[in-house]
């Protein structure tokens, strides 16, 4: 039996490079052999055992490679192919992803959190590194791979695809999901990774004014470079009092949560206008409050809007478009390059947050 380096979760805290079987290929499958993909914030999730998956588990799910072997049922691609696919891979046929939400594709009834309560565990089109193993690997098994499989365009590297499966696509449907038109005034709250592809997303959309808010100045000069007009370091000030200065005290127009904590939570709904749509993004880990008067005790006309990237090969070929015409560069966000065999300490650079890091990029090899 043919084997492969993988990433897999052993337990909170713990995840370590292991040997596992090389996937064998269903008729609607593709086997890519990994080139490059990265470490998201979920998987810091998964790391600290905020959010549960099974010990074993590869982890990732980012994947930029090529197609190492076809499904039988699989057309219109071929064997050596550079592609991507998405972070979601939903398989189209579900009732979620035929209303509209294929991310949310395959949901089900399960056993889940520290107390053990039932829920629907939504997010099941997310299944690399969720419910089948991920792309921190030397190779990955792409299911329903008519619908998931995106070749990359010739001319574009694996890092300025990098950003397409997960980030891109998450950022993008956060600016989405705001409602955004031309002439707005939006509030996008933390800019990591995701944050930042919010902001370029948020400029796309014909926002005139965006002001960025984190606590990182290097983050917040990345965030001008992708299309911030004002960014405020909450370190430095109060930024709700700071926007509602900046906005004559009528609010933004849309709020971008895009971190997962209370406190970002808060802030993006005490700024936001009457009308307004907060656009929410973060993973969160605890339960979140709704406060009384920011909320105008639920008569604001206000809009929550959560979301999970979309996925799936036009969605992937939409935002490579994106790349290649030159109207967002995603470069400056790989800032740290590990190989496989080093994704132990890659993880800890990454989930410490040192070293001004953004996203890594992992290559397999020695």
């Amino acid at each position: 039996m043919s084997m492969m380096k993988a990433a897999t979760f052993v337990g909170p805290g713990r995840i370590e490079l292991a040997d596992k079987p090389i996937p064998d290929v269903g008729p609607n499958d593709a086997l890519i052999r990994i080139t490059t993909t990265t470490i998201c914030g979920t998987d810091i999730h998964i790391l600290k055992g905020e959010y549960p998956v099974a010990k074993g588990l590869t982890i990732g799910h980012e994947p930029v490679g090529v197609i190492e072997k076809l499904g039988s049922a699989v057309t219109g691609y071929t064997e050596g192919q550079r592609v991507i696919a998405g972070a979601i891979c939903p398989n189209f046929n579900s009732y979620a992803a035929q209303d509209g939400v294929a991310s949310q594709d395959g949901s089900y009834l399960i056993q889940r959190g520290r107390c053990g309560h039932h829920g629907y565990k939504a997010t099941a089109g997310w299944r690399f590194g969720n419910m089948i193993d991920g792309a921190q690997a030397e190779y990955v098994l792409v299911p329903d791979a008519q619908g998931n499989l995106a070749p990359i365009p010739d001319g574009l590297t694996d890092e300025q695809v990098l950003m397409c499966p997960d980030i891109m696509s998450t950022g993008f449907k956060g600016a989405e999901n705001a409602n955004i038109r031309i002439g707005d005034v939006v509030a996008v709250f933390a800019q990591g990774p995701i944050g930042l592809c919010v902001t370029a997303g948020a400029r796309l959309l014909g926002a005139s004014t965006i002001i960025t808010v984190d606590g990182n100045d290097h983050r917040l000069d990345v965030s001008r470079a992708m299309g911030a007009d004002v960014a405020l370091n909450f370190r430095n000030c109060d930024v709700v009092d700071e926007i509602m200065k900046l906005t004559g005290g009528r609010g933004v127009d849309s709020a971008i949560e895009a971190l997962g904590t209370q406190a970002t939570f808060e802030q993006a709904l005490r700024v936001l206008k009457p009308g307004g749509t907060l656009s929410s993004l973060g993973v969160y880990s605890e339960d979140l409050k709704i406060p009384l008067a920011a909320f105008a005790a639920g008569l604001g006309d206000h809009r929550i809007n959560t979301a999970l990237c979309p996925g799936g090969k036009e969605r992937m070929r939409r935002l490579m478009n994106v790349v290649a015409s030159g109207r967002a560069d995603f470069g400056a966000l790989v800032t740290h390059h590990y190989k496989l065999d080093d994704i132990v300490e890659a993880y800890d650079l990454f989930a410490n947050q040192r070293d001004g890091v953004l996203k890594v990029a992992i290559v397999p090899g020695g």
